[in-house]
């Protein structure tokens, strides 16, 4: 593995971008020593480093129109679109098992970001810090969407989807030592993030938790900084970015598996097309 970190945002079903990016990683044994992942990043970090290949898209083909898998259904049962005993248990220890084997085993540092409610800042979890069950509860807060999800609790804290505080933790890796990053990313190149249109129901949602509130609020800025400061590392060379081409659109919360698996089929199209850069850029 060379000293090159990998970023994956995250972005609801348009992650689904990202699984084929892996895959196609996957498929040309391309490995990272770091791996800093958001939300459903996160859920493609897991099958990535588990070298499950086509795992995440699998999933999704089989479950996304399950209401057991994401459904009003839940939403009103136990506070949460996304069913958590089908999605973090049934799933991963029956119908598509997770290799935690491998997962453990692998050389690779991996950080799940997440957002402290309590302060509003990221938390990053560490692989090798967490018990199976803990890293499964990191992996469900890192993807906890506000409004549709529960704060997750972990060690006396609670915590909700990592985009929140740091979507694309790149400035996370370099602290980490990882001064050139892959980075993944799920929207094009001209997307920027606008200012949320509502400020009052979000601060009266979280008044309890209003360092959360503030990071949602304020988020829209963090991002578009981020994006920029991204911009900056690809130009002097410490970067190279994989995004979607302007068009490819699906939504956060998509359902169509025509859609789904269009995006899908792009990030392998674009990963192997770059591979060649890919490769160049990791020597």
């Amino acid at each position: 593995m060379s000293r090159t970190g990998l970023i994956v945002e995250g972005g609801g079903l348009r992650g689904l971008f990202a699984s084929g990016v892996l895959d196609v990683f996957m498929d040309n044994s391309i490995e990272f020593p770091y791996v800093n992942a958001v939300s459903f990043g996160s859920v493609n970090a897991f099958s990535y480093i588990s070298k499950q290949r086509g795992r995440t898209k699998k999933i999704m083909d089989d479950y996304i129109n399950d209401p057991r898998y994401m459904g009003f259904g839940n939403l009103l049962k136990e506070g949460n679109l996304f069913g958590t005993e089908f999605v973090y248990k049934t799933v991963p220890d029956f119908l598509n098992v997770f290799d935690m084997e491998t997962f453990r085993k692998s050389k690779t540092r991996f950080h799940i970001t997440a957002t402290d409610c309590r302060t509003g800042k990221p938390a990053y979890f560490e692989k090798s810090d967490l018990e199976k069950e803990e890293l499964l509860e990191a992996l469900r807060a890192s993807s906890s969407l506000p409004f549709i999800s529960k704060m997750v609790p972990i060690r006396g804290g609670l915590y909700l989807d990592g985009g929140l505080a740091d979507s694309i933790p790149v400035k996370k890796a370099m602290e980490e030592g990882y001064r050139k990053n892959i980075i993944v990313l799920t929207r094009d190149r001209s997307y920027r993030k606008s200012p949320g249109k509502f400020r009052g129901m979000i601060k009266w949602a979280y008044r309890k938790y209003p360092n959360v509130a503030e990071a949602m609020i304020t988020r829209y800025r963090r991002y578009n900084e981020t994006l920029d400061f991204i911009d900056e590392l690809e130009t002097k060379g410490d970067a190279l970015v994989i995004r979607p081409e302007k068009g490819i659109k699906t939504g956060r919360l998509e359902r169509d598996l025509e859609k789904l698996d269009r995006i899908y089929s792009h990030g392998v199209e674009k990963t192997v097309n770059l591979l060649n850069e890919i490769k160049e850029f990791m020597k």
